[in-house]
């Protein structure tokens, strides 16, 4: 298998009221990317600048970020002409690499506009080599920008960044730094296309923690009456175990219980809301056993929380 690091460089609108931003915020002007073999070794790479069809003026952060002026862009290819030429190059069996969530979201949705087959029919697995970055060398938690990265690992840094190759080219050199297997696995998974039937529903168990998630529903109560949605199962036991506390939103996005694992203890399951593309609604599950002295944290905010909500009432 092969890995396939890229990156994207895109163009926005210029004016505010244009009515194309709501169906396609961003259109992609440049691919670029990096292919490695399973050993982490660079075996071809792929670099091409799209020629704008939306948004043909160059916005000013895209200026000062590529150096370019919209003339460059001229007699290059369209985008159903560059996707289907870089689909080609990436090759039948890899996985996608990218520095953080964006990338893969924007392709498709350009992908979409320009009604070409989407890259799956459900979830996409692939790597967040900034979320494996923060797993392998800090807290697992912070999110920080390529540079950072290419200056804490000490690479050399030989080409310019804010281009989509180069930008590619130093995503695939941080990854080959990491040479941990366990953390290698901590697959993302993009959602532009949420899994389209019960059983397609996406079921994934790491380490430390699980994650479902679920088909699309029409709204915001058939997803919270869904028995998998609001369940609680111990992901190593496999049962079903009881809540302390049910499940509690303070924002009306996110909502929270605790429930308790008779051998593994506490276990934290938070609910995440997302709108799809098609405006339905579907639900990112997470749930992770915790320590005792968390569960307690937990508890004593969630009484605040209610005790305030009474007073309100």
């Amino acid at each position: 298998m092969n890995y396939i690091i890229f990156d994207l460089e895109w163009n926005q609108a210029s004016d505010d009221s244009d009515p194309q931003k709501r169906v396609i915020p961003f259109e992609i002007i440049e691919i670029g990317a990096v292919k490695l073999n399973s050993s982490k070794i660079q075996v071809d790479q792929f670099s091409e600048l799209v020629k704008p069809q939306i948004y043909t003026k160059l916005h000013y952060v895209t200026k000062k970020f590529l150096h370019l002026k919209i003339e460059a862009f001229k007699n290059e290819g369209t985008f159903v002409e560059i996707m289907s030429k870089f689909l080609t190059w990436c090759g039948q069996d890899y996985i996608f690499c990218t520095w953080g969530a964006l990338d893969l979201l924007e392709l498709q949705r350009n992908m979409k506009y320009y009604k070409m087959s989407l890259l799956s029919k459900g979830p996409l697995k692939y790597l967040d080599i900034q979320k494996l970055f923060s797993l392998a060398f800090e807290d697992g938690k912070s999110r920080r920008t390529l540079e950072y990265a290419v200056d804490f690992l000490d690479i050399k840094k030989e080409i310019p960044f804010h281009r989509a190759y180069s930008d590619a080219y130093y995503t695939a050199k941080v990854f080959s730094k990491i040479q941990n297997t366990e953390i290698e696995k901590k697959y993302s998974y993009d959602v532009f296309v949420p899994p389209q039937t019960k059983k397609d529903e996406i079921k994934v168990v790491f380490d430390s923690y699980a994650k479902y998630i679920s088909r699309e529903f029409e709204d915001r109560n058939e997803a919270l009456s869904d028995k998998e949605v609001i369940s609680t199962k111990c992901y190593y036991c496999h049962k079903n175990i009881k809540k302390k506390l049910r499940w509690l939103s303070i924002n009306g996005k996110h909502y929270i219980s605790l429930s308790y694992c008779d051998i593994h203890g506490p276990m934290k399951s938070k609910i995440r809301l997302k709108k799809s593309e098609t405006d339905k609604i579907y639900v990112i599950k997470t749930s992770k056993f915790i320590l005792e002295s968390d569960a307690n944290e937990l508890i004593e905010k969630y009484n605040r929380y209610k005790k305030m909500k009474s007073h309100q009432s």
